[in-house]
């Protein structure tokens, strides 16, 4: 697992503490891990289709 330091604001992070003492998560950590991989699914297709018109762009015009 790695590490990672951030900056969010306060009332964010007040938000997700309190979603921590009412039994959401068992911690901050947990909170953030379950928020950013609800958030990589539900982009998942939007990222796949912009990979994908990438990769035709790359196709077409050959540049790095």
């Amino acid at each position: 697992m790695t590490t990672l330091q951030t900056q969010i604001p306060d009332q964010l992070l007040q938000q997700a503490q309190y979603l921590v003492q009412q039994g959401w998560n068992a911690n901050i950590d947990e909170l953030i891990a379950e928020a950013m991989r609800r958030y990589l699914e539900s982009h998942r297709e939007a990222m796949a289709e912009q990979f994908i018109k990438d990769d035709v762009d790359w196709g077409l015009n050959g540049q790095d």
